[in-house]
């Protein structure tokens, strides 16, 4: 397989649900996400839930786009306030029992999601949350959720006439209620200008207090957010969508047939789809190192110096020669290139110093780092004082050129290597 990130079809990772057939753990994602994502022109990833997966979420890296969907209730400890539900111990046990399928509460599934949800408000990855994901995407930035709308909302703070059934097990795929779209959003866009629409329904959970960086897109006549996004962070043609909806489009169809209930249904996920081919080639833009370089004599002549340099470092490691002092010039040429090159990671030093690189001045290295605890410190004072919103930027900004460096010096040390070795 080619490790030329061009050739990669854009990937879109979610999270598997597990159940249990024949008294064996099965993980599994909803078909009609998995249709829609291929169809538009993305490749779903499929995260197992296992436990431990939210620690090295890195491994299914590149991620180009998250969806996240169905699956139990979220553990109320990641939003729950001071005041908390209000709700007495046999009000829950109550629930519990109506709702046996989704109270069974996944924290590893929560550790992995609300994972994800975080990494891509860090990196303005696209992110399309549909029921439980919608509420992971609120919880994540601060929201808070009802942990039973019937309970919370319906019942106690809503007129009879305005009730909304929000789950009906009876009818369940059959079962919509009505949603009053919001004008000048996707979802008006999306649904041609149609002020309400009738949306299929299954959770008993939902958005109690949005985080204050979304717009609400719809509503149920009892209140309950249906649809919500971040205006900031949503341009699919530019790589940007970050956006939830309680109710499942992708499962709104007509009886006994795969056509949806209104042609606007499955424009969620070809916008999703667009923002992530577009986060792709911006991407790769960013990551892109051309395959070979013409160098004229001079810089040529430049890079057999510095790899000489290397070289001989290499050996006096290595082979632990001591006497060195007719090579020191050449030593301080690669000593030098070295320094012109100080954001190095962990493992990158490691890297190095198998090449047999030193460092050249003990004295100057320790000023040097004295001189970086200062600006570090300035840099800290700086960034107390930032918004939250400046410092996710700024946080993206600096993860986007780590990802440039890294790859551009790892190129470098590879190029160094073989040079070497050949």
């Amino acid at each position: 397989m080619s490790s030329d990130l061009s050739v990669i079809l854009p990937r879109v990772v979610i999270v598997s649900r597990r159940t249990v057939r024949k008294n064996k753990f099965v993980d599994f994602v909803g078909e009609y996400h998995l249709d829609l994502i291929v169809s538009y022109g993305a490749v779903p990833v499929i995260v197992p839930r296992v436990s431990g997966v939210h620690t090295f979420l890195n491994s299914f890296e590149p991620i180009h786009g998250v969806l996240l969907c169905e699956g139990e209730d979220i553990e109320p400890c990641w939003y729950e306030q001071d005041d908390g539900s209000g709700l007495s111990q046999e009000e829950l046990d109550e629930i519990r029992r109506l709702h046996a399928s989704d109270t069974s509460i996944d924290k590893e599934k929560d550790s992995i999601e609300l994972s994800l949800a975080k990494l891509c408000l860090e990196r303005n990855i696209p992110y399309l949350g549909i029921c439980r994901g919608s509420q992971v995407l609120n919880v994540a930035c601060g929201g808070t959720l009802y942990q039973d709308i019937g309970k919370e909302l319906s019942k106690n703070k809503c007129p009879e006439s305005q009730r909304v059934m929000h789950i009906n097990y009876d009818d369940y795929d059959g079962h919509r209620h009505a949603v009053k779209l919001v004008e000048n959003t996707p979802l008006h866009r999306w649904f041609h200008g149609e002020m309400q629409i009738w949306v299929n329904s299954y959770h008993h959970q939902g958005v109690k207090r949005l985080a204050q960086r979304f717009v609400p897109m719809a509503f149920a006549s009892d209140g309950l957010i249906e649809g919500f996004y971040d205006p900031h962070a949503y341009n699919p043609e530019e790589g940007k969508f970050i956006m939830g909806l309680q109710f499942h489009p992708e499962r709104m169809r007509k009886p006994d047939s795969d056509d949806f209930d209104y042609p606007g249904c499955p424009f969620a996920y070809k916008e999703f789809v667009k923002a992530v081919i577009a986060y792709q080639t911006k991407l790769n833009s960013l990551t892109s190192v051309p395959k070979s370089l013409k160098l004229n004599k001079e810089m040529e002549n430049k890079r057999k110096i510095i790899v000489r340099s290397f070289s001989l470092a290499k050996n006096l490691y290595t082979m632990g020669h001591g006497n060195c002092s007719s090579k020191e010039s050449e030593l301080e040429v690669g000593a030098e290139f070295l320094e012109s090159n100080t954001a190095l990671s962990v493992q990158q030093e490691n890297r190095l110093k198998q090449m047999g690189a030193t460092v050249r001045n003990a004295g100057s290295y320790v000023e040097r780092l004295k001189l970086n605890e200062g600006r570090e410190k300035m840099a800290k004072n700086v960034m107390g004082k930032m918004s939250v919103e400046q410092l996710s930027d700024l946080l993206s900004f600096y993860r986007t050129m780590g990802q440039i460096c890294s790859q551009v010096l790892e190129r470098k040390l590879h190029d160094a290597v073989n040079d070497f070795t050949s």
